[in-house]
């Protein structure tokens, strides 16, 4: 307590002035620093014991969504209980952009539904309570559709309040197609 001690992130670091061309790299190396420090030795563990199911170098295959999925598995999906607790703003649960939702959700598979809840709450698991239980950055926080946007427009999510921007779409196709390529194709802050 109260002694200042020098930790060096790369050897002859304490010599290193930190300038824009190497910036990024110091930053990552603090970011490293400030997360494994006095974990080290639980980290190394956990390393090796998942080494022992999942050899490290396989993980180079899976993207963070996969991971997750491999790792906590697929849960059912009650597609009642999620339009139950679904809140709508500017549509109407009898547009027909929400009925079309309602009904990809239905077509796609569970894995799918995992991707498409991951996209929208940033998570692919539900609470216990299913989606009555859901939480957004503010505590309880329903999912929520809103109209948003045009029709070129892919869906975009906003993932600390649960909500998923959907434009009006004026084709079921074309709410699938933009759908499907979101929950697929987007990678880490593609999304709000």
């Amino acid at each position: 307590l109260g002694e200042v001690k020098i930790h060096e992130l790369k050897p002859g670091g304490e010599d290193i002035l930190v300038v824009e061309e190497n910036k990024e790299e110091y930053v990552n190396m603090m970011v490293s620093w400030r997360f494994t420090r006095g974990v080290e030795e639980q980290f190394k563990a956990f390393l090796e014991g998942f080494n022992e199911i999942v050899p490290i170098q396989w993980l180079q295959y899976f993207d963070e969504r996969e991971l997750e999925l491999i790792l906590v598995g697929i849960q059912d999906f009650d597609v009642q209980d999620w339009q139950a607790h679904t809140i709508y703003r500017n549509y109407r649960r009898s547009d027909k952009q929400i009925q079309w939702f309602w009904q990809f959700v239905a077509e796609i598979s569970d894995e799918q539904r995992s991707r498409l809840l991951q996209f929208v709450t940033g998570t692919c698991r539900l609470p216990i309570g299913g989606f009555s239980e859901l939480m957004g950055s503010n505590g309880a926080q329903k999912f929520c559709i809103e109209k948003v946007g045009k029709e070129n427009w892919l869906p975009r999510s906003h993932t600390c309040f649960n909500r998923l921007d959907l434009p009006p779409y004026r084709a079921y196709d074309v709410l699938k197609d933009k759908l499907l390529f979101a929950i697929e194709e987007t990678e880490g802050f593609g999304q709000e």
